[in-house]
């Protein structure tokens, strides 16, 4: 399995990959699954200014992960959300511990240091919604910050979000200006 900047070439099976999760989870409130061109778009636009990662194995891709800005002002810019996804079936391989390290090596190498995540969470697991998100960024090192009560509606349920984050550098007083890597 290599890991790699996503290309627009990828849409489609970036597409594929998040489909599922739109259809039949809770795990993103989005209702419709966009379809290549828009996750074409969502690239394109997403790489201007972070990174977007894929992990591939032999010409398939069996996840991704991306950042995203955390808030619009500048004074957040130090700070991202992160997001990542992997293709069901191919869960528990490991995937997401290696996608994420570099996704947060990136982020580093950008003066980033704050990784946000906001993640879906079950009061009472479902059909829809287990908390293994959450249970993942524990395990990569993340820590709880909030909850949102009940502000998620999906499949005729209400669902919480909550925040957690992960310090990815030290905050002193004049910090790096944060821009990609040349």
């Amino acid at each position: 399995m290599q890991i790699r900047k996503a290309r627009l070439e990828d849409a489609a099976q970036i597409q594929a990959v998040y489909a599922p999760y739109v259809r039949n989870t809770a795990i993103t409130f989005e209702y419709d699954v966009p379809d290549a061109e828009e996750m074409g778009r969502r690239i394109r636009e997403t790489a201007k200014k972070y990174p977007y990662l894929v992990a591939e194995e032999d010409g398939e891709i069996l996840g991704y992960a991306y950042a995203g800005p955390f808030k619009g002002r500048a004074a957040y810019d130090w700070a991202v959300e992160t997001t990542i996804y992997v293709k069901p079936g191919c869960r528990r391989r490991g995937i997401g511990k290696v996608l994420y390290p570099e996704l947060e090596e990136e982020l580093k190498k950008m003066h980033i240091l704050n990784a946000c995540a906001c993640i879906a969470y079950a009061e009472k697991e479902d059909e829809f919604l287990t908390n293994d998100s959450m249970r993942f960024h524990e395990k990569m090192g993340y820590q709880f910050v909030g909850r949102f009560h009940q502000c998620g509606y999906k499949f005729g349920r209400w669902y919480d979000m909550i925040w957690m984050e992960k310090m990815l550098g030290e905050h002193g007083e004049n910090p790096l200006a944060v821009g990609m890597p040349e």
